[in-house]
């Protein structure tokens, strides 16, 4: 028997960050998000974002890789993006990365909160200064090319 508690806090981007998640539509999307995650057992606590960008906080089962849970999640829903294409029109699919960092339950709250107010915190920050901000301050290299 494993016991693990393992939140991950990922960030996924749309093509070329095209602002193609229409803010009157992106509740849709979320729920969609959301019904993906219970229907495969992953515990979404929290979702969020902006027209380029969405951020999750979730704990996924131990027996499945972080590459294949967002590899299965970007399939799904981009397949439900297109079907709903008159509501999503600029959508051309998501970025090939994306970013995941794991948080203790102590830490947990602060990334609930952070997640709560992407819009608020956006008025102050791009996607890109916050991807390097975060990277930067958990000590993990990266290439400017490709945030």
């Amino acid at each position: 028997m494993a016991y693990t508690q393992l939140y991950y806090h990922i960030v996924i981007r749309t093509k070329r960050s095209i602002p193609c998640i229409v803010e009157t539509h992106e509740k849709e999307l979320y729920k969609y998000i959301w019904g993906f995650c219970n229907n495969n057992n992953f515990k979404l606590e929290r979702i969020n974002g902006m027209p380029d960008h969405i951020h999750m906080l979730l704990s996924i089962h131990p027996s499945l890789s972080i590459s294949s849970f967002i590899h299965d999640l970007k399939l799904a829903s981009t397949y439900y993006i297109k079907t709903k294409s008159d509501k999503f029109p600029l959508f051309q699919g998501w970025s090939e990365g994306y970013c995941a960092l794991t948080y203790s339950k102590n830490e947990k709250s602060k990334v609930y909160d952070y997640i709560v107010g992407q819009k608020e915190h956006h008025k102050r920050k791009t996607l890109k200064e916050e991807l390097i901000e975060v990277l930067t301050e958990c000590g993990i290299p990266y290439d400017e090319r490709y945030i």
